[in-house]
């Protein structure tokens, strides 16, 4: 009985129903089949089982002739199903028939979602081992990115506007920083939904001792939920859901910056683009952010499917059935878009073309014009009212930000300037390194050494 169910119709290989092929890892599409859903239900009633005879409610010869019985062909459980219209029914019914007389023993005094709340948890731990690992490979993909361009300057943005100099590395350490916190959430989520419930019907163990149940979760790697009704509490489920569509906005936030400096106006930086792909039907010339715009998209999916999960906590007294039909969907969806998203996140920052010419001349852009601000500084320090410094710095900023301007002539040709400031201390504050002075800070509280990449790192092309 712990071998592998019978394929029958569907096999590993054969998503669940929900997300389409194109977004489904197939390592998760194998953890949320039907096949192995009906493996996990079998594993827990076997291992009730064998809690009950650990304790002596059920007989030695009883136990061997489940264990020692063939499972269930995927095939027959789904005849049953379509018969009684239940497919944990459908499922102890097949298994019955596998056994033979020792049958009786199945599912006894237990309700349908002590199987199905345990089984989803064993499924959960395992759809979460596969997400995290993606996610520390991007995390670790994005370290040593940043630490390649630690050191490379660029024009930071706010509002989407020019702001002051920063360093590609930098923008990347934030999202790592960002990446590392969901990572920590979807943790904390995962450990707080993988619990287990063998309790009966209303939760109270009134037909299964609470020694059955630890001994069957124990078995199984599970703790037992502290206290239950016919199901386990949905605020857990939600939670995890909200971890999921929490990373997947921390991913959206890396493709929207992503996709910016790709616009053909900044043409900072490029995803990878295969040498036979095309980017329009129609355009040859184009080479469209379509990954990111993919990671962007998908975000939108997982925050709905929070919403639904949310929606799920509040169910009638000691269960109703409402929370199941959005499970079966949410539940696998969420964790391989999620999946996907890393993925595709991991293969674009691997693979990402960074034009230090673009970032120098955007950098540079009208003289220099967006590091106005230590000049306003320089001022302030010399003795000058705030006030007085930013008007001054100002009409000398937006007088340059027009076609042919030059804010770093500008500067050094202002006479009510150069009452001030020297050509020496003007042309000073100008200059790109002062404003990265303090980048390496951050680098340092991330733990990110600057004489080595992080381990497991394949080289970056």
């Amino acid at each position: 009985m712990q071998r592998i169910l019978g394929r029958g119709v569907a096999g590993f290989a054969v998503p669940p129903r929900g997300l389409i092929d194109r977004y489904a890892p197939a390592e998760l599409r194998a953890v949320w089949s039907d096949q192995n859903r009906m493996q996990l239900w079998l594993r827990v009633e076997v291992s009730v089982c064998r809690a009950r005879a650990a304790i002596g409610q059920l007989p030695a010869e009883e136990l061997a002739a489940i264990e020692a019985a063939p499972p269930p062909e995927l095939q027959r459980i789904q005849e049953l199903e379509a018969e009684q219209g239940h497919d944990l029914a459908a499922f102890v019914s097949a298994v019955q028939e596998r056994v033979g007389p020792a049958g009786r023993q199945i599912h006894f005094g237990l309700t349908s979602q002590d199987v199905v709340d345990t089984a989803l948890a064993l499924q959960l731990r395992e759809a979460s081992r596969i997400v995290l690992a993606d996610l520390g490979r991007l995390t670790d993909r994005l370290a040593a990115r940043a630490l390649e361009h630690r050191r490379t300057p660029m024009i930071g943005r706010t509002h989407g506007m020019h702001a002051e100099p920063v360093t590609f590395g930098f923008v990347l350490a934030n999202h790592l920083d960002e990446l590392r916190r969901a990572a920590e959430r979807l943790r904390a989520a995962t450990a707080e939904v993988v619990v287990g419930k063998i309790s009966g019907t209303v939760g109270t163990h009134s037909t299964v001792s609470p020694e059955v149940e630890v001994l069957a979760l124990s078995e199984l790697g599970l703790e037992p939920a502290p206290v239950t009704t016919q199901v386990i509490a949905r605020d857990r489920h939600a939670s995890y859901l909200c971890a999921l569509a929490l990373a997947g906005a921390c991913c959206e936030r890396l493709a929207t910056t992503l996709r910016h400096l790709q616009r053909t106006e900044v043409g900072e930086a490029r995803e990878p683009f295969g040498s036979r792909q095309k980017g329009s039907s129609a355009m040859p010339h184009k080479r469209n952010p379509i990954s990111l715009e993919q990671v962007c998209g998908l975000s939108r999916l997982l925050r709905g499917l929070a919403v639904a999960g949310l929606e799920d906590v509040a169910l009638w007294h000691e269960r109703d059935i409402s929370h199941s039909s959005v499970e079966r969907v949410a539940l696998p969806d969420a964790t391989m878009a999620l999946d996907h998203m890393l993925r595709t996140l991991d293969r674009v920052v691997a693979g990402l073309e960074v034009d230090e010419e673009a970032m120098a001349a955007n950098l540079d852009r009208r003289g220099g014009v967006a590091r106005s601000q230590r000049v306003l500084l320089l001022l302030i320090e010399g003795g000058l009212e705030r006030e007085e410094a930013y008007r001054l710095v100002q009409r000398l900023a937006q007088g340059a930000d027009v076609p042919g301007g030059d804010f770093r002539a500008a500067c050094l040709a202002s006479e009510e300037l150069r009452a001030h400031l020297d050509a020496e201390r003007i042309s000073a504050a100008l200059e790109v390194g002062p404003y990265l002075s303090g980048v390496d800070e951050s680098f340092t509280r991330l733990g990110l050494t600057f004489a080595r990449p992080p381990a497991h790192i394949e080289e970056v092309s």
